[in-house]
């Protein structure tokens, strides 16, 4: 991997950069030189503002088309959060060559889409921030471009921020590539160094760039053609399903050999070699241009098409001629490590702000989503009301919730559970995470001493500059559960966490739990401010005056270890004195508000996340203060005798 200079493109200025077959022509040939490449980095390190660029300066758009910022993330979710969930595939063409993109994810959550993505590209662009340098997720998609072999372009993203360092970030890349035993010709990787947001880029940090020529041209240079072998029989990997009201399931893929033309009977084949093949008929067949999909009569080997027509199509499976039916190798993805259980709401307010409250349906919801979400797993269990659903980490499974309850759907949720295993000598073991916090020096202390009851073990501490320390950590999965609203309170705000799944090691034994006990509501009504403010002095909330409660629903936390049976709608008693015109002036502090991901921390065995179109509440599982108290002798009782 040279840096600097070793490659030599010309940079030439942006009103020389015409591409010879402009997108917004609609007239991309099958016959033009292709590449596909996949973009691939840590979460928030610029992939998704650098294909916008790409798209921009390619001629994507007319001159005056009105286009969002991040236009890649679509999904509402995404420019909520500001991060990529779902692999998004465009199209851009640059001087006669056609440049498949594919926009993956950043976060660790959502490797099961990288990985299937990697499947049907032929070079990735690693973007990496001049200023973090490789993080945790960095290491996880390069790991797994350079075991499928995939050609790599480095690019060092956003030399323009504060603090940058692109030659040191050079070498940390260059000592990564060799951790993970990159090859020969994979290590020679060429260097870009850019700004994405201003929409540049150079391959030498001594000449000022001025717009993102460097970066087309080193893609079509290094970046190897996909096989071409048209003349055999058609063959094709669905390595991700999209979904059309007027056409159903569109399998997505690269045509791995052959040619495919609307109308043609082609084969289904299962992973599952027992399996006799499906076969179906392709009705209509696209091809990718800027964001939209074109369609088209025939596409040959090399591009990636999206067909329609193939009933019962799931990812991972191959698309053949039928009467070649030579299978693929199948998509490996990696197994969850975080299960929660899903239940059907059974709450006081239960079915009053939703629209899909049944066993029935919220079945039929989880198993819908194994469709496309390849790294989820969902299994009845034997109680008819609830299900468990697995998968890579608490954010992969919020975003679940958080789209259902978008959709309408009411239903309730447990604390997550670590999924473990049985080693080699019948020893039991547990997922473990690789850390890495970023942090302000005066808060280092703090971190350390958190992260030590909770089984972390320090790997390394480095000072990247401008008064951060960065911490990598091994801990059990199980020692994350709460920490992120710990972390952001001893550091202030100020602090950086992120974590991916390590490795299985040695169970870790006893972590303590929550520290604080809750607030529980012991009356069904409305929440009064009177209340409220004689239980502010010694608590956080989680609610606001006005708002409905029900016996059994968690308020607050309390300040000290234990639950606390209270009444929020308690109201004042009125006398010649005492008016409740006086409650008016009651000032209480804002409530914290309780996001999926926070909930999901924050509670312990015995509550439950309410979780509807209109609300997320806390509350325990048996809602009745008798009820618990039983639970509690008889858990007490067992305990003695165990």
């Amino acid at each position: 991997m040279a840096r600097g200079t070793d490659i030599s493109v010309p940079i030439v200025n942006s009103s020389a950069f015409q591409p010879s077959n402009p997108l917004n022509s609609k007239a991309m040939s099958e016959k033009q030189q292709i590449r596909n490449i996949a973009i691939i980095a840590h979460v928030d390190h610029g992939k998704t503002t650098l294909v916008d660029k790409m798209l921009r300066q390619a001629g994507a758009f007319r001159d005056n088309q009105i286009v969002a910022e991040r236009v890649m993330d679509s999904n509402p979710l995404e420019r909520e959060r500001g991060i990529t969930i779902l692999a998004k595939n465009t199209a851009v063409s640059w001087h006669g060559t056609k440049i498949n993109i594919v926009d993956t994810p950043g976060h660790a959550d959502f490797g099961g889409e990288v990985e299937r993505i990697l499947r049907m590209v032929d070079g990735v662009l690693l973007v990496v921030d001049a200023f973090d340098g490789p993080m945790p997720q960095t290491r996880f998609v390069l790991g797994k471009a350079l075991a499928l072999k995939r050609t790599p372009i480095v690019v060092i993203n956003k030399i323009d921020r504060p603090g940058a360092d692109p030659m040191r970030v050079h070498d940390e890349i260059l000592d990564l590539f060799i951790e993970l035993e990159a090859s020969p010709e994979q290590l020679d990787a060429p260097v870009v160094y850019a700004s994405a947001r201003e929409g540049v880029a150079t391959m030498d940090m001594d000449v000022t760039p001025v717009d993102l020529v460097p970066l087309f041209q080193t893609i079509v240079d290094n970046v190897p053609p996909p096989p071409t072998d048209a003349a055999g029989p058609f063959q094709m990997l669905v390595s991700t399903i999209d979904h059309s009201p007027y056409l159903g399931r569109l399998a997505i893929g690269r045509i791995e050999r052959g040619t495919v033309n609307v109308g043609d009977n082609v084969a289904l084949l299962a992973m599952d070699t027992n399996a006799s093949p499906d076969l179906s008929r392709v009705t209509r067949l696209f091809t990718y241009d800027g964001l939209d999909r074109i369609e088209v009569n025939s596409s040959t080997a090399g591009n990636i098409v999206a067909l329609a027509g193939l009933e019962g199509v799931e990812i991972g499976l191959t698309i053949t001629d039928v009467n070649t039916p030579e299978r693929l190798e199948g998509i490996s993805v990696e197994e969850p490590t975080i299960s929660v259980d899903f239940l059907v709401n059974n709450s006081p307010f239960a079915g009053k702000e939703g629209k899909f409250v049944t066993s029935r349906q919220l079945r039929e919801r989880l198993y819908k989503e194994l469709e496309r979400n390849v790294a989820l797993r969902v299994e009845d269990t034997v109680a008819t009301d609830t299900w468990t659903v697995a998968g890579r980490g608490e954010l992969h499974l919020t975003i679940l919730m958080e789209t259902m309850r978008r959709e309408g759907f009411e239903f309730q949720v447990s604390r997550p559970r670590v999924i473990t295993r049985e080693g080699p000598d019948g020893e039991r073991l547990e997922p473990y995470e690789e850390l890495s916090i970023d942090v302000p020096e005066e808060f280092l202390g703090a971190v350390i001493e958190k992260l030590g009851p909770r089984r972390g073990e320090m790997i390394e501490m480095k000072n990247p500059g401008q008064g951060m320390t960065r911490l990598t950590y091994r801990i059990p999965a199980r020692g994350l559960f709460g920490y992120r609203s710990e972390f952001l309170t001893d550091t202030r705000g100020t602090g950086i966490m992120h974590h991916q799944f390590l490795e299985y090691g040695q169970w870790a034994g006893p972590l303590s739990g929550r520290s604080r006990g809750t607030l529980v509501s012991m009356e069904a009504g409305v929440i009064v401010a009177f209340a409220l403010a004689n239980l502010a002095e010694r608590s956080t909330l989680f609610v606001s005056p006005t708002d409905p409660v029900y016996e059994g629903m968690v308020i607050g936390e309390n300040s000290r270890p234990g639950d606390m049976d209270v009444n929020p709608t308690r109201e004042k008693k009125m006398s010649n004195m005492r008016s409740k015109s006086t409650d008016e002036n009651i000032q209480l502090e804002p409530p914290r508000t309780m996001t999926l991901e926070s909930a999901l921390e924050y509670i312990e065995e015995d509550e439950l996340i309410e979780v509807t179109p209109a609300a997320i509440r806390l509350r325990k599982r048996h809602l009745s203060a008798n009820d618990r108290k039983k639970m509690s002798r008889e858990s007490k009782r067992d305990r003695i005798a165990g």
